[in-house]
This record gives structure tokens, sequence and C-alpha cells, in this order.
């Protein structure tokens, strides 16, 4: 099996670059551990597709959401993957917080994102059953079905000769003569072996694993991951009336973040809140919903929305992502490095693809096929 490069991780990052590389015309394998796409991260999360709004000027996430909020939507619409430009409301639910909205709003503007500062009677007669003191409509927000971009994405990549190896998990890397030699296990734990001149770091949660294979110090490079884990509670059907759009309150300053417990749509008109957030203090996938969570998201989302009861919420999904900045630390970018620099050409790391890298994946894939060469 030769390849010209091979891609590690078969989540929605993965699959944009062996989508993008393989249309260049490279030899594309893709190495994931599990049986099929996007069993990790990428479908674990709000399928929103996100303006670009809170990330600093001229900061990587800031730049690849803006464009990537065209170019997945251009995408989704070109392969038929169900998507809306549903729009979510930017909300002060007191008065306090209304500072901290404007500085959300000016950064976004920075950003390039539209944003649009709506009367509260507007608001008010949209969104009866919510409680705001200040709401900003942020309308190229939207929502879609990610697991039809899962297909989508892999077909391009296939239809332009990529060869997916699924349930074959990289053990080992090391640099050689002209490129990388890497040792797989797959699903029966035979090793398979693969020499490739270029490789693509695709692998999500173990990111940073897989980035000191070859030899590369990940502490000194900043590359170190922490594991959060984010449960999500939905709103029964019977209550799916309380909002039309997705709603993101912020919170005052001290708090930490921009971001409370916010409240998606998804295509079908359910509601669902959450991430919360969860620092785990050991790297193991349990995907289980704490229903003793219930009271937190409860006292969360009865700030904006004060007609909810306990037995309106139920345990929904989680999912984890992979954080190279610490809660109440400086704000940390995606990694997207070709590591020549290093002493390891041709091999590019992708760390802390966290959100909004569902948003970007298009955008990445094409800043990682720059990297190689174009």
């Amino acid at each position: 099996m030769d390849a010209d490069v091979v891609v590690v991780g078969a989540g929605v990052v993965g699959l944009a670059c062996a989508a993008d590389l393989s249309r260049a015309g490279l030899a594309v394998v893709v190495a994931e551990r599990h049986g099929s796409p996007g069993q990790e991260t990428s479908s674990r999360n709000s399928q929103v597709l996100h303006a670009g709004i809170y990330y600093p000027e001229g900061s990587l996430k800031a730049r690849l959401c803006t464009a990537g909020n065209r170019s997945l939507a251009s995408f989704c619409e070109a392969h038929d993957i169900a998507f809306q430009r549903a729009g979510k409301w930017l909300l002060a639910v007191e008065h306090r917080e209304e500072a901290r909205l404007a500085e959300v709003v000016a950064r976004g503007r920075a950003n390039g994102v539209e944003l649009e500062e709506v009367p509260l009677v507007r608001f008010r007669s949209e969104e009866p059953h919510v409680r705001a003191a200040a709401a900003v409509l942020s309308p190229s927000t939207g929502i879609f079905d990610v697991h039809g971009l899962f297909r989508a994405l892999r077909a391009v990549a296939e239809d332009n000769g990529a060869i997916f190896a699924f349930r074959h998990a990289l053990k080992g890397a090391a640099p050689v003569t002209g490129g990388y030699a890497l040792v797989f296990e797959d699903s029966s734990g035979n090793e398979v072996r693969l020499t490739t001149p270029m490789l693509v770091n695709a692998a999500g949660l173990d990111a940073d694993r897989v980035a000191a294979m070859p030899g590369l110090d990940v502490e000194a490079a900043g590359y170190s991951q922490t594991w959060t884990k984010g449960s999500y509670f939905r709103i029964r059907s019977a209550r799916r009336h309380l909002a039309r759009r997705p709603l993101y309150p912020v919170l005052p300053h001290g708090c930490g973040s921009v971001l409370g417990v916010h409240l998606t749509v998804d295509l079908d008109g359910e509601l669902k809140l959450g991430p919360d957030a969860e620092v785990l203090g050991e790297r193991r996938q349990d995907y289980a919903v704490d229903e003793g969570r219930r009271d937190s998201f409860l006292a969360a989302a009865r700030r904006y929305l004060p007609s909810l009861e306990p037995a309106d919420l139920a345990p929904d999904q989680s999912g984890i992502r992979a954080r190279l900045q610490s809660f109440g630390g400086p704000f940390r970018d995606f990694v997207v490095a070709e590591e020549s620099a290093r002493g390891l050409p041709g091999w590019v790391n992708l760390v802390g693809i966290e959100s909004p890298g569902l948003t970007c994946c298009l955008e990445l894939a094409r800043e990682v096929r720059s990297l190689l060469g174009g």
C-alpha cells in the first residue's frame, strides 16, 4: 500500500484533510482506530456552524472560523447536507452583563461577523418565553447534519482515490530516510507497517501522544492537551416552544468565560442545553451523563428560561474535547504546524482542535495542504 501522505484520524478534520489532499492528486491513506469516521469529538457536539464571534482578532480560530462559516455552508449546500441558517441570540440576561455583551459584539465585529443589536420589544415578540436585558442576533450562525458531513467528505476522498484503514491504531512512528516508518495494530492484533514521506496528525484527543511518537517533546512545544468533558441535557419535546433560535448568554467579568450553559435548537426543532465543562483527571472515554448535574443545568438555564421545571430536563449526550487552554488561563490558538523546524519535515501536527474546529474543518485542511507544499 503506497501513500504520499498518511492522515492519522478520521474525525471531521482528518476527513477534510483526506478530501482536500486527495483532490490535489496525492495518494492518501487514512488510518482510524475506530470502525467508522467521527466516533469521538466530531460527533459529540452541538452541530453548530459558528460565526467566529469569540476569538481574538487575527487568531487562527477567528480567521478560519469566519472563512469556514462560508465554505462549510457552501459545501453542505453542494452535497445536499441538511443545513439551516438558524441564527442565534447573544444575551445579557441581567443589566450588569450588558458591558460584557458589548465586548463580545465588538470582538465579533472586529472579526468581520455580522451582528445585529435588536430592540427588546422585537426580541420579546420573537422569544416571549426568554428573559433578557439585551439581545444581539448573529444571523450567520447555522446548524447542520454532522453525520451527513462525514459521509460527504469520505465520499469525496474515496472518489479521489483515498484509502481508509479502519480499526488501525497507530502504535509507533520513527523518522527514516525520506519520511516516517509507521507501525499500526489492526483489529486482530497484527502489526501493519507503512512508510510515508508525509504525515498529518489529526488524532484529536490523542494528537499530543501522536505528536510525541517521532521524538518531539510535547511539553516543550506546548502541545500537551487536557481532556474536558461536556455534558448535555435535552428539554422535553412538549416544551420546544420555549425558544425559536439558539440562546447564548454571556457571563459577567470574573466568571472565567464569555459563555454560560447555552441552548441549541437542532434541525428538528428540539432543544438541548450544554455543554458544561468538567476537567477529567484521567484520559478515559466515559460518555455517561451524570443525572446529578441536572440541578446545575436547571439553575443556569432558568436565568433565561424561568419557566423550566426539573421534569423538563433529561440527560442527553456528552463529548470530550482536547484543550490546550487552561480554565482562566490565557487564550490558546489551534496548533497547525509543519515540524521541519523541529527536525520532522513533512510531519504536520493539528493539536488542540476543539470548538470551533468543526466549523473550521475545510479551512484547516487548506492550511495543511499549504504547509505540505500546496
